[in-house]
């Protein structure tokens, strides 16, 4: 019998077939479980980075003493600033849940349990994790407003 895709996509057999079968093993569901882990592992290590480098920049660089602002830019850093940290908080969180799980979460002893949970864990980790990626945007975008207004605002 002829491989038609062979003929159609230039591909040996051979290494279609093994195509196959890695597709196979990544389609598992015990796979994407482990792919979708070690993603949530990379954006938790991303989170701590990033908050810890922000933490950083706005030490060095914005205005020591934020009593020297006054009014609404004094109010708009502490709101932005409270807001961001929290994102950031929250984000990190999130990271490690994502990578984690919830503390004491037991993972199921029979094949239909197992399969079950899997099923209903990567759609979980996926959302956790998407949810880290636009709470540590919206972190970074406002600890940077709050730079910005310190370095702009009138001072005392």
């Amino acid at each position: 019998m002829v491989d038609r895709r062979h003929t159609v996509t230039g591909y040996p057999r051979e290494e279609l077939d093994d195509a196959d079968r890695r597709l196979a093993e990544m389609s598992s569901s015990g796979a994407q479980l482990q792919t979708a882990l070690r993603q949530a592992e990379g954006y938790r290590n991303f989170l701590s980075t990033l908050t810890g480098l922000l933490t950083a920049v706005f030490v060095l660089k914005g205005q020591e003493d934020l009593s020297k602002l006054t009014g609404c830019p004094r109010t708009a850093v502490i709101a932005l600033l409270c807001t961001g940290f929290l994102a950031l908080v929250v984000a990190s969180w999130l990271g490690v849940l994502a990578a984690n799980g919830r503390p004491g979460e037991r993972i199921p002893n029979d094949a239909i349990s197992l399969l079950d949970y899997e099923a209903e864990r990567i759609p979980r980790i996926w959302a956790q994790v998407e949810w880290a990626r636009w709470l540590a945007l919206l972190g970074v975008l406002a600890v940077a407003a709050a730079v910005i207004v310190t370095w702009i605002a009138p001072s005392k």
